[in-house]
């Protein structure tokens, strides 16, 4: 494990923070003084979050059917937010680690803008993005496919009350149960947004074919939290058919976390192909999707 934290200031004045697997990306909009003292906070908040976290690792990689029924409390915010979001979702099985990079990019964010008077914020985990709009402000990205074309753009204003991004899928950074190649996630903030896409992700299958190569995840790292569940490690090109039914999964799965509150919208991608769940508020689109290079169920 990297012994401290490494804090760079960017040309480009962003703050990037790093700390073994804690990789953030900060960026921040307004006056200089408010964003000179937002930035000291953030760094003094980083200092200490790998070590706090990897005190308590392994009670984080328990189930949290396990944890509720020892009525278990982190002392940790991070930790105790993990718990709390993966508490909200409908799932045989998660753990808080599902909402880990999320949850410490909320938290970042909140330290930063304590006290501040800033225009916008945004820290960006991975991947798994933070951020804060003041009501002048709006929030936009692209969502690429592998070759860094833009299939979709998203927008977002103060008023849409979404402050989280996140996407997770078997071509990403961890592990996956499911097939999709991406699942971006809209949500209230970004730890729920990171536990969203990665139960959506996993939804996104097709459990008996031939075509997915799947090992147990322990095999891969021994110490994940997934234990011997079988994980996704190759998917051969599938037929339209095919697509269309893990697509479907997927989208029944995003559908229900949608009529429940816990994610905005969502933006699942497989083999080229891909769908919109939600992503509306009343007066606009919040996603705009490019049809004319991909195809589009929906």
């Amino acid at each position: 494990m990297q012994m401290t934290p490494q804090i760079t200031k960017m040309d480009d004045g962003r703050l990037h923070l790093n700390h073994g697997p804690i990789d953030l990306i900060i960026a921040m909009d307004g006056e200089a003084y408010e964003i000179t003292l937002a930035k000291q906070q953030a760094i003094l908040a980083f200092e200490t979050v790998l070590l706090d976290l990897s005190k308590i690792l392994p009670d984080l990689r328990k189930p949290f059917s396990e944890l509720q029924a020892l009525n278990y409390i982190f002392e940790n915010e991070i930790a105790r937010n993990m718990l709390r979001v993966v508490s909200q979702f409908p799932t045989d099985f998660i753990t808080p680690m599902a909402a880990v990079a999320g949850c410490v990019a909320d938290y970042i964010l909140a330290c930063s803008c304590e006290g501040r008077s800033l225009k916008r914020v945004s820290v960006n985990n991975g991947g798994d993005i933070a951020f804060y709009l003041n009501v002048t402000e709006k929030y936009k990205t692209a969502i690429c496919n592998l070759s860094g074309e833009a299939l979709a753009t998203i927008e977002i204003h103060h008023e849409d009350e979404i402050a989280g991004i996140a996407t997770s899928g078997c071509l990403g950074r961890s592990y996956s149960l499911g097939i999709a190649d991406s699942v971006t996630v809209l949500a209230k903030n970004a730890g729920l947004a990171d536990a969203a896409a990665t139960l959506i992700a996993n939804a996104v299958d097709l459990p008996q074919s031939e075509k997915v190569k799947r090992m147990a995840a322990n095999e891969l790292s021994p110490d994940i939290d997934l234990g011997d569940r079988q994980v996704t490690v190759e998917v051969h090109p599938l037929c339209d058919n095919e697509i269309k039914m893990a697509l479907a999964k997927g989208q029944k799965y995003a559908a229900v976390l949608e009529r429940e509150g816990l994610i905005d919208g969502a933006f699942i991608m497989l083999q080229n192909q891909f769908l919109t769940i939600g992503s509306a508020n009343k007066n606009r689109s919040i996603i705009h999707h490019n049809i004319e290079r991909e195809r589009q169920y929906a």
